[in-house]
């Protein structure tokens, strides 16, 4: 096995044991504490904690505080995916080859687990468990605020939401993207990097375009397997966006143009991400994100 290999292995088994720790707390509501684990210890692929533990490397960061703020920002991951899911949304039955929260649930309870995981997000970053300085800490809070609010995620959801049935242009629907799926995965990478002793503005604003790229390619991946992979493979409903008549890609662009494009932007992405020194897991995941089938 490779050493990056053998290193993001380490780092995966960091991960789990952190979201367990944090979804074991003692509680007098059970069933809601049930369904926030169901969709949160289910073995996702925990890219946005591997970015995080990857950029703190750069700035020197300790270890512990890189592997929280990420599993911060995966519980805000996982609320997504929960209210995604609802009927009300895009009305999904199987997600990470299992039934959706609100399957198992009912919508109120899902509903109110993802409430619940957002919650705890900001309660594990204000934590004077969390040791970093007191300004890192408020600008890693207001990085993840912006990231998932009117200027993040729920405005890209919302913008997806109400193009349903409409064509977009090719700006339209990588605006859309930047906003619904790069935002967040922009402050998994920025955030591990401000955690460290070293962050400084210039390598920051370097890692801010390597992220917006990463998080293009992300999405452009997505749309492709999400057009050439089975359900099984997935393990969620393949072709839910051309089911549900919402533009991707692959759609405006034609399968193979997309491709090519996908492979461009990691060409691209991998010669940013080498002015960077300790930088090998970075690549590293830039590869996982172009070459993964899920």
């Amino acid at each position: 096995m490779e050493k990056q290999d053998l290193i993001n292995n380490r780092h995966i088994e960091l991960i789990e044991k952190k979201l367990y720790n944090l979804l074991s707390q003692p509680t007098k509501c059970e069933t809601l504490l049930s369904a926030m684990q169901y969709s949160t210890l289910d073995g996702g692929k925990r890219i946005r904690p591997r970015f995080t533990i990857a950029t703190g490397i750069l700035s020197s960061a300790d270890l512990d505080a890189s592997v929280t703020i990420g599993c911060a920002i995966e519980l805000i991951h996982c609320f997504s995916l929960i209210h995604d899911d609802l009927p009300i949304m895009d009305n999904d039955d199987l997600r990470r080859g299992r039934p959706t929260n609100h399957k198992v649930y009912g919508d109120a309870v899902a509903l109110l687990s993802g409430d619940a995981l957002h919650a705890l997000c900001f309660e594990i970053l204000s934590s004077p468990d969390l040791q970093i300085s007191d300004r890192a800490k408020i600008d890693i809070i207001n990085l993840i605020s912006q990231a998932i609010g009117l200027q993040g995620m729920v405005g890209g959801q919302t913008i997806d939401w109400l193009s349903t049935g409409k064509t977009l242009t090719l700006a339209q629907l990588q605006e859309m993207h930047l906003l619904k799926t790069g935002a967040l995965l922009k402050a998994s990478i920025l955030g591990g990097y401000l955690a460290g002793k070293d962050a400084n503005s210039e390598q920051f604003k370097l890692l801010d375009f390597i992220a917006e790229k990463i998080g293009l390619l992300f999405q452009i991946v997505d749309d492709i397997i999400d057009t050439t992979e089975d359900t099984i493979t997935l393990g969620k409903t393949a072709n839910k966006d051309l089911l549900n008549n919402k533009a991707t890609y692959v759609n405006i662009l034609g399968l193979e143009r997309a491709q090519q494009i996908a492979n461009d932007l990691h060409s691209e992405i991998k010669g940013l991400i080498q002015a960077h020194k300790n930088s090998e897991q970075l690549a590293y995941l830039a590869d996982c994100v172009y070459y993964r089938n899920s």
